[in-house]
């Protein structure tokens, strides 16, 4: 059941050559005056999975490639609590249109004007972490959109995908047996 005056969110999956498409979709939703998310899982490629997408480096390829003339913020864990609240707070107030992000938005941040959530490499986060990550969107009036982007083609992947594309609540998912 959703609070009065909120719309479902919508979900998509899309796959890596489509990410300058997606890309495209949330600076149309920031030249509308609105904000958006996008979501790595890693904080930097020194993690040992290089291959994935690191917020910290993605973050400096989007402010100097397709973002560069998009206010962006960068969020993530080791930040120190000064740095994240006053991250947080030019985002709230709207300084910031963009926030780059780990997973450390889960929970307690609502912006209602963000509308645009892109998951990166999302098979690498659980169901109940993507429906966080997702319920960071649908917070005002507006429609609200989460895309989901993977790469990975396995079933297990595939049926956890169409599970959040399908449901929007937490509550419907069945983990499918991998």
């Amino acid at each position: 059941e959703l609070p009065p005056g909120r719309q479902p969110i919508e979900t998509y999956l899309i796959d890596p050559p489509k990410r300058r498409r997606a890309f495209g979709y949330i600076k149309k939703h920031i030249d509308e005056g609105r904000q958006a998310y996008i979501v790595c899982p890693l904080v930097e490629s020194s993690e040992g999975k290089s291959e994935k997408a690191s917020a910290i480096e993605y973050y400096d390829r989007l402010v100097n490639g397709d973002f560069r003339d998009i206010p962006t913020g960068l969020l993530y864990g080791k930040l120190k609590q000064s740095e994240k609240e006053q991250v947080m707070s030019d985002f709230k107030a709207g300084k910031l249109k963009l926030l780059v992000s780990t997973t450390v938005i889960e929970v307690g941040i609502d912006v209602p004007n963000a509308v645009v959530i892109l998951i990166e490499n999302a098979e690498q986060f659980g169901l109940s972490q993507l429906h966080q990550l997702r319920g960071r969107v649908g917070r005002g009036s507006e429609q609200s959109f989460c895309v989901l982007m993977t790469d990975n083609r396995s079933d297990y992947t595939k049926a956890r995908m169409d599970a959040m594309v399908r449901t929007t609540n937490c509550l419907l998912y069945t983990s499918p047996s991998p």
